[in-house]
């Protein structure tokens, strides 16, 4: 069923949702380049989804355990943005809405949803 099943045995996993993807990545770095080659190399062995045209709204939440890490979260999007080209949509000029946000939680994680944008009829 559309969304319950998680695929990844490590940092990295990923999920089906409505119109497109989410994903998780249990660890914080401050070096924002650490998650691009990771989470490519994750879609490219582990995770085979096709891109898609169109426009997406993509939703960033990183969500830390004690202090706030010293990670510029615009910095983090760029890096997961570029990682998703040509797996979940050809280009980052697809994006439409971006939503990124930091809050305190119960563990070190980001979370990532993207998905196609509905057309808006006027």
């Amino acid at each position: 069923m559309l969304g319950e099943t998680w695929t990844g045995r490590g940092k990295v996993r990923a999920r089906e949702i409505a119109g497109g993807i989410e994903f998780a990545i249990d660890e914080i770095t401050t070096q924002a380049r650490v998650y691009k080659p990771l989470v490519y190399e994750f879609f490219r062995k582990e995770f085979a989804i096709r891109p898609r045209w169109g426009d997406f709204e993509v939703e960033l939440i990183l969500e830390y355990a004690g202090e706030a890490p010293g990670l510029d979260l615009d910095n983090l999007a760029k890096a997961l943005l570029d990682a998703l080209k040509g797996f979940v949509f050809f280009d980052d000029s697809q994006i439409a809405r971006l939503v990124c946000e930091r809050r305190a939680g119960a563990r070190d994680s980001i979370v990532v949803r993207a998905w196609r944008r509905e057309a808006i009829i006027s």
